[in-house]
């Protein structure tokens, strides 16, 4: 059966972030995810995972200048020694956090490199990472994101990042599948879970086409959570939407799996 996360980073945005947990706590959720937690100290968090009994699903490993449009930089050729040090940076969070899975973000693809270079450096720098998470029980996974959204970025659809994944020949990389994403740039989304099962680490949701509550747009997400349980998913299903109206007015849809 389907068990959700709230991505804190967009849900409960009504009040200040730590206090979100509370609020997460208070509506139901088991688990948590966000995009970055480097604005606080590891312990702080991990201090309020275990006041309200949560368990850390995912984050985000640093981005870059978030601020200026960066998008990661696991693809950025003339990055690496920063990845390297974003890799370290990441397990200390994950460690303090209990986190068994960090997104690594490919980035915006840089015009002055090839294609293939930012493939190489891409592969060089995810074997980096996962030799190293793997030493402590961790995944990495990766992400497409849609154009509309993050144009120019690396990588763009769940097959292309599973190609990718198996050129990196390493156990601990799986997909990080956003059906949100998926749907604008893949649709067919039945069959592409079915396909994509044996390499998806990680699962995330929101309508399409206004990024809101999966209760509403073109996706029957009731169907899709069947889908997901017939193709042996049974990872936390991160709820990574922008609340249309206020986070706990568009709750509903989700009270009946908390």
């Amino acid at each position: 059966m389907a068990k959700f996360a709230a991505n804190l980073t967009m849900l409960f945005n009504e009040v200040d972030f730590l206090q979100r947990f509370e609020k997460a706590h208070q509506a139901g959720f088991k688990a948590i995810e966000f995009l970055f937690p480097y604005d606080y100290e590891p312990q702080q968090l991990a201090q309020l995972l275990e006041q309200y009994h949560f368990e850390q699903a995912l984050f985000n490993m640093p981005p870059g200048d978030w601020g200026a449009g960066e998008k990661g930089m696991a693809a950025l050729p003339g990055r690496e020694q920063e990845f390297k040090a974003s890799v370290d940076t990441a397990l200390l969070y994950a460690n303090a956090l209990n986190c068994k899975k960090v997104h690594a973000m490919s980035g915006i693809v840089d015009k002055r490199y090839s294609y293939q270079q930012h493939v190489d450096t891409f592969i060089a720098n995810i074997r980096y990472a996962a030799d190293k998470f793997a030493l402590h029980g961790i995944e990495l996974v990766i992400e497409p994101l849609n154009t509309r959204d993050a144009p120019g970025y690396f990588v763009a659809h769940q097959r292309d990042a599973a190609a990718l994944i198996a050129q990196v020949e390493r156990p601990n990389v799986k997909l990080q599948l956003d059906l949100y994403h998926a749907q604008i740039m893949d649709g067919d989304l039945s069959v592409l879970i079915k396909d994509l099962a044996p390499v998806t680490g990680h699962i995330q949701i929101a309508s399409v086409p206004h990024r809101n509550e999966p209760s509403e747009g073109e996706l029957n997400y009731p169907y899709l959570f069947d889908v997901l349980d017939e193709s042996g998913y049974s990872g936390w299903i991160g709820c990574e939407y922008k609340p249309k109206a206020g986070t706990e007015q568009g709750l509903s849809w989700v009270k009946r799996y908390l």
